[in-house]
């Protein structure tokens, strides 16, 4: 470690009150790290799944999101296609090789064209699915792995993701908790399962850093949209 580098930890522990040399300190910091400790959780999003899927919706709607929803799986290709010609856009699609996506009717839509893979430059509409949806922001929990390529989620200007209602948590850390059941935690096979990426998007890709002047998709889509499947966890769980 450089010697400026350790000047700044030492100044930083100093403020602490930390010590350096502090036999207890590694296993304070191991233990923090495996016991995935809370935070106090907003009493907003503590309530009834359909309640928390209606506040999802609610969330992105507000963040100029558009939103389908639809009894089955099957519908999706009819609301994507009902997206396409909402925006004048070319019937082409690249889709996430995700199994949820392949496994989607497109025939029943033969005038689309699908094609599975990592975001182009020249893709206008990308299909993805997601991880996990957070009913307190808003918000899309996304990961990247041979299925879901990170690209298809920042590259094209116009992003559709599938969702289905059971994937709606109420907050981050169930979201979390979620993804650590999935892939596990706290040993060096759970660390090699993990994605390379996780990234949370809340509404389309808009700043105003350059004299406060709000400009689209600046860093990702213009336009986000959500093809949300009830799949009865509403009933199951509220």
């Amino acid at each position: 470690m450089s010697t400026s580098r350790e000047r700044i930890f030492a100044t930083l522990r100093a403020g602490l009150k930390d010590l350096a040399d502090d036999p207890a300190r590694p296993h304070a910091v191991a233990e923090r790290i495996k016991s995935h400790p809370r935070n106090l959780l907003p009493q907003r999003a503590q309530k009834p799944h359909a309640e928390q899927v209606a506040l999802f919706t609610a969330k992105v709607e507000a963040l100029t999101v558009t939103v389908d929803r639809i009894a089955s799986a099957a519908e999706a290709p009819e609301k994507i296609s009902d997206y396409l010609a909402r925006h004048n856009l070319p019937s082409r699609l690249r889709v996430a090789p995700d199994p949820l996506l392949q496994t989607l009717p497109w025939d029943q839509r033969p005038m689309l064209q699908v094609e599975y893979g990592g975001g182009r430059s020249q893709d206008l509409v990308s299909v993805t699915p997601a991880f996990a949806a957070i009913a307190e922001t808003g918000t899309l929990m996304l990961h990247s792995s041979s299925t879901t390529p990170t690209t298809l989620h920042f590259v094209p200007d116009h992003h559709i993701v599938v969702l289905k209602s059971s994937q709606v948590t109420g907050t981050m850390e169930e979201a979390f908790q979620r993804l650590r059941d999935k892939l596990g935690a706290g040993d060096k096979t759970a660390a090699e399962n993990w994605p390379r990426t996780v990234n949370f998007v809340t509404g389309p890709s808009r700043t105003a850093d350059i004299e406060g002047v709000p400009v689209l998709g600046a860093h990702g889509p213009r336009r986000l949209h959500i093809v949300l499947i009830e799949d009865g966890a509403e009933t199951q769980q509220g």
